[in-house]
């Protein structure tokens, strides 16, 4: 077993712990946050980045361009926001929403060890050895993280009964969000539309991820415009978020299995 995958395992491992410790202090009602889990999330994100870096030196490039590394370094960005969160305890951090985004982590690698995915580090083609393709692919799922994270928070809002948990609630999806969305809006669109033109000679060419990363920023964009503008601080927001991830998720997934265009290879 290589390096790269020793780590990715050992993360996966940790990620497990982490969601156990989570999960039995969420079995004690009115308990404070763990003191232990988001360290173990600190740790499993760190040894992702560590395989990431082995695959990056095999292959004398950043290894960010396969499925596999997409969705070690979303895990990753996942572990690093919730870890940065909890540190911050504002506003206020609930255990559910760490327990829902370790989960989703854990989901990603899962999904990453899969027989369906190709797990060899391979060189990637000419089109994708371009800085501005790190930089949209980085950027994208670095927002995305905080999607996950306003994902999480959205469903609890949506199940939740005490006006004083959905404010709260509805505070965390709103700042996830209001950080995400900038910085999914340089990696999806401006950083995209740069490499797009440089490795296509052209900026935009409505192929499927371009179109549903285009789907997912409006989606995304019509929250900040109800939250926003029309200060709706109901459901509507809550059930928007959602449909955003759930955009985000189908522009990955579906669209890489579903829908092949200029980004198969991706």
């Amino acid at each position: 077993m290589s390096p790269g995958a020793t780590f990715a395992n050992i993360a996966f491992l940790t990620l497990l712990a982490a969601a156990a410790i989570q999960a039995l202090r969420l079995l004690r009602k009115g308990a404070a946050p763990d003191p232990v889990s988001h360290w173990l999330l600190l740790a499993a994100s760190t040894l992702l980045v560590a395989a990431l870096a082995v695959r990056s030196f095999a292959i004398s490039f950043v290894a960010l361009t396969g499925t596999w590394e997409s969705l070690s370094f979303w895990a990753a960005a996942v572990g690093l926001v919730i870890f940065a969160w909890r540190l911050r305890g504002k506003p206020a951090f609930r255990p559910g929403i760490a327990f829902g985004a370790t989960l989703a982590a854990i989901v990603m690698l899962s999904i990453a060890s899969s027989p369906l995915i190709p797990k060899d580090a391979l060189p990637p083609i000419p089109a994708l050895r371009s800085a501005w393709l790190l930089l949209h692919v980085g950027f994208a799922f670095v927002g995305e993280a905080f999607f996950v994270a306003s994902f999480v928070a959205a469903l609890l809002l949506l199940a939740a009964k005490d006006e004083r948990r959905r404010v709260e609630l509805d505070r965390v999806v709103y700042t996830a969000i209001a950080i995400g969305y900038p910085i999914f809006t340089a990696g999806a669109l401006v950083f995209g539309a740069i490499w797009a033109e440089r490795a296509w000679g052209r900026w935009w060419s409505w192929d499927p991820k371009e179109t549903w990363a285009l789907v997912t920023w409006l989606v995304y964009s019509a929250y900040l415009h109800v939250r926003l503008v029309m200060k709706r601080k109901d459901s509507l927001p809550a059930v928007l978020a959602v449909a955003g991830f759930l955009c985000a998720l189908f522009t990955f997934f579906g669209v890489n299995y579903l829908l092949p265009g200029l980004h198969s290879y991706g």
